[in-house]
């Protein structure tokens, strides 16, 4: 039994009789007729019976057409939704995020992706830097938008976006200037670290003669974020956790290698889909 003796079956039974039914099918009587015996042969019951105006279906013949129908529908819906992945129409994509990463992602590109591809699904993971990368190299997830500085290998990247790092405070307790902050208006103020950034802010300090005052160590940027809220001091943290998450004063500071960057990585070698390609030429 294939597809092409169901395709017949189902015309046959459609047309009531084996000479219209050939030549809708492009086919003579004689192989048509026996394609329906062997039908019979292979279920072991007959499908159709004479009727004085044509081909009618057996009981047996009648559930073997529902059946039929379903397979046929089941074969040319797989067929269709293969040739979409193909051609990168559809397919799933999964993709890690980082609690901030909507802040960084231009809205209307995502938009008009779906847009373009209305069948294409998202399954989203959220994660530090450090988790979505391992997710990424264990092929867990197909891609991962991320944040600098980290160290990883086996990766491909593309930058998306540049975070600058921002001053976070309460300015009824901390009274800094208004506009753009140099790395001087830090100078014995109580600043909140979060880890992950020490070496380049220390670097920066260093350059501008400033022994830093860390009066709080943090390894969330989100906790930083929070003791700045409480008055504990300036939290230095990337600008677009500070919008997601500051209650006070957000300042911009006067130091271009003061800034992270958020990208998309994904593994080395691995074999993305045709719309996962897509999304990374279109962000």
């Amino acid at each position: 039994m294939n597809l092409k003796q169901l395709r017949q079956f189902l015309v046959v039974a459609q047309e009531h009789q084996i000479t219209s039914a050939a030549k809708l099918l492009y086919t003579s009587q004689p192989p048509l007729s026996y394609n329906m015996k062997q039908l019979e042969k292979e279920l072991g019951t007959k499908l159709f019976m004479r009727e004085s105006h044509g081909i009618e279906l057996t009981d047996a013949g009648k559930v073997f057409q529902r059946y039929a129908k379903q397979i046929v529908s089941l074969a040319d819906n797989v067929k269709e939704e293969v040739q979409r992945e193909q051609a990168g129409t559809m397919g799933t994509i999964k993709l890690g995020l980082m609690s901030s990463a909507g802040k960084l992602i231009d809205p209307t590109i995502l938009q008009s992706f779906r847009q373009y591809y209305p069948d294409v699904t998202f399954e989203l993971t959220e994660g530090n830097t450090f988790e979505l990368i391992k997710q990424v190299n264990s092929g867990l997830i197909d891609l991962a938008l991320v944040r600098t500085p980290y160290n990883a290998l086996g990766i491909e990247k593309k930058t998306i976006a540049n975070d600058p790092i921002v001053a976070v405070f309460d300015d009824h307790q901390y009274h800094l200037p208004m506009g753009r902050l140099d790395l001087l208006n830090f100078s014995k103020q109580p600043l909140i670290l979060y880890r992950r950034f020490e070496a380049i802010l220390n670097d920066g300090f260093a350059q501008a003669g400033i022994s830093p005052f860390y009066a709080v160590k943090c390894d969330d940027a989100r906790t930083a974020v929070l003791w700045a809220d409480l008055g504990m001091g300036i939290a230095l943290v990337p600008k677009s956790i500070a919008e997601l998450y500051a209650n006070h004063s957000l300042r911009v500071i006067d130091h271009p290698r003061w800034a992270t960057k958020v990208q998309l990585v994904w593994q080395k070698g691995s074999q993305l889909s045709p719309i996962t390609k897509k999304l990374i030429d279109a962000l």
